[in-house]
């Protein structure tokens, strides 16, 4: 029985027949990997021509067109198809390789997939190693930038109650640069004083009447305290 994988990209497919697969050599590989069922296998190829006219493999050096060889052996285990266009006994052209390994047939990738994945895994690990990287970088003004390794039982180990450790203050240096920047800022942007409104104004008048009538009632509370006099006290008269 036949046992095909299906998918669009032909790199992910793979094919088997179990009921042949542990009989495989190198004289009947080919007849093997000729199988209808195998989506790797073309039924237009001279293979296919050959087979129905039942004349020799070897006629197919001598024909022109799409034609299936068997490239590299190593037994038990391994095969290698190639698949190529033949334009004359001496002349081919190869589209594409097939390794069988224990009966299961795989396409090989070509060289541009190859280098993609390369490329692609290398990027990766790169990038997973820069953000690792920068996780222990750690700055501070007064001290610059410093790298931070813990062990990650160390990290596990430590309460969530500990005291947090106090900044350390800012250097001359830094004070001394930090006024310098901030007085460029304000003669180049001076601070603009808006004028108050006319709500505002009319509060501060309500305000000044209400000073200058309290005023005006002191003034009037010492001036009848000192017009007003108690009158004198009798004395009383000594007798002689």
């Amino acid at each position: 029985m036949a046992s095909v994988d299906k998918s669009d990209n032909s790199l992910s497919i793979s094919w088997c027949n179990s009921a042949r697969s542990h009989l495989l050599n190198p004289t009947n590989i080919v007849d093997y990997f000729s199988d209808r069922s195998n989506p790797f296998y073309d039924c237009t190829c001279n293979n296919e021509i050959v087979k129905m006219q039942r004349v020799s493999p070897d006629q197919l050096q001598n024909m022109v067109g799409l034609e299936y060889i068997l490239l590299h052996v190593q037994e038990p285990i391994l095969y290698v198809i190639r698949k190529q266009h033949r334009h004359s006994p001496q002349q081919v052209t190869s589209y594409a390789d097939y390794y069988i390994i224990a009966g299961v047939v795989y396409q090989a990738p070509d060289l541009g997939s190859v280098i993609n994945s390369r490329l692609l895994n290398t990027v990766f690990n790169l990038q997973s190693a820069f953000e690792e990287a920068q996780s222990y970088s750690k700055y501070h003004p007064s001290k610059g930038y410093w790298w931070e390794f813990k062990d990650p039982e160390e990290t596990e180990k430590v309460k969530p109650k500990e005291k947090k450790q106090k900044e350390e203050p800012s250097s001359l240096f830094q004070r001394q640069r930090v006024d310098l920047l901030l007085g460029e800022l304000s003669k180049k942007f001076p601070p603009k004083f808006v004028a108050p409104t006319q709500p505002e104004k009319a509060a501060e008048e309500v305000k000044a009447e209400v000073k200058v009538e309290v005023k005006q009632e002191k003034v009037e509370e010492k001036s009848t305290s000192n017009s007003i006099k108690p009158p004198p006290e009798k004395k009383p008269k000594l007798m002689r």
